[in-house]
């Protein structure tokens, strides 16, 4: 592939600007850490619910377009439903600032193993409405009552394959009220403490807004972060046999992360890839055959003719 100097140029600046962007907010953010922590806190918790613009997140890998329909949220609002086939529900639960046609290419070998493939946007993400903090913004609480809701509409899962941050949410809900058979977590994110730590170093405030980050959205959360923490949450063997997919040399989720996971669930098994990265990894064709194995390993599914 080449590109044309024009192309080039384009990108160039795009990276300057980044450049000079994060420049700024660290000059800001390193006078708020001294003088008013709680404001650089705040600002910190705004930056971290704004969803990523990636144009790579929004990338659609759907074999075709299935049947949508929109899912009514309690707290208002819809989320975008999308499903193929028919027979023993697969949920595909995508990311951080992703959106269902990411995981896209399992479709189409799911529906011919015999399985009903449901999809859905989470609150601010893909076709759904905005969340509770609008347009752009999302948090993992909304996130996961959107998995239940879609749940409840469509029914106990025989599998769930879901791919980074949609890891934890999938298993906050499945130790809570999602029932499955199996789990497929593929580049799951690491630990939000250790997230905020290199959040801080990111955007260089220190300690001091770093607790109270903390603490600001374990009062939005109700809760604290370390409940979200992957490795303890299916270390007393109560999940689901489940594989782990995860990239030698990922850049956003640390490829520790699913050795340590694999390593704390009884019933967890890692598979490790070396050279796909974070996304390419959710189109390699022995990642989606590891897949939909381990899925009908256990529901004895045949492939349709």
């Amino acid at each position: 592939m080449t590109f044309t100097q024009p192309v080039l140029a384009r990108r160039r600046s795009e990276r300057l600007l980044a450049a000079a962007r994060l420049t700024a907010l660290r000059a800001t953010f390193m006078v708020l850490d001294v003088v008013a922590p709680s404001v650089a806190a705040a600002r910190a918790l705004d930056l971290w619910c704004t969803l990523p613009a990636n144009a790579g997140r929004r990338k659609d890998y759907r074999p075709g377009p299935g049947e949508v329909v929109r899912v009514q949220l309690p707290e208002g609002g819809e989320v975008a439903v999308e499903s193929w086939g028919s027979g023993p529900i697969v949920y595909l639960v995508h990311g951080w600032g992703g959106w269902r046609g990411q995981l896209g290419a399992f479709v189409a070998p799911l529906v011919a193993a015999g399985y009903r493939v449901v999809g859905f946007d989470a609150p601010g993400h893909g076709d759904s409405d905005p969340g509770v903090l609008g347009v752009g913004r999302g948090n993992v609480m909304e996130f996961m009552a959107a998995l239940e809701v879609v749940a409840a509409e469509f029914g106990p899962a025989e599998g769930v394959i879901a791919h980074s941050m949609g890891c934890t949410v999938v298993s906050m809900v499945a130790r809570s009220t999602l029932s499955t058979q199996r789990l497929v977590l593929i580049a799951p994110n690491h630990d939000f403490v250790g997230i905020t730590e290199d959040f801080a170093q990111l955007l260089s405030f220190t300690e001091r807004t770093r607790s109270r980050l903390q603490q600001d959205m374990e009062d939005f959360c109700g809760r604290p972060i370390r409940d979200f923490d992957l490795a303890p949450l299916g270390a007393d063997g109560t999940m689901p046999p489940t594989l782990v997919v995860h990239d030698r040399r990922d850049k956003e989720t640390p490829y520790q992360v699913g050795v340590d996971l694999a390593a704390a669930w009884p019933d967890a098994t890692l598979v490790s890839t070396d050279g796909l990265g974070h996304q390419r990894i959710l189109t390699d064709a022995s990642t989606i055959a590891l897949a939909v194995g381990h899925l009908t390993d256990r529901v004895g599914a045949t492939p349709r003719d």
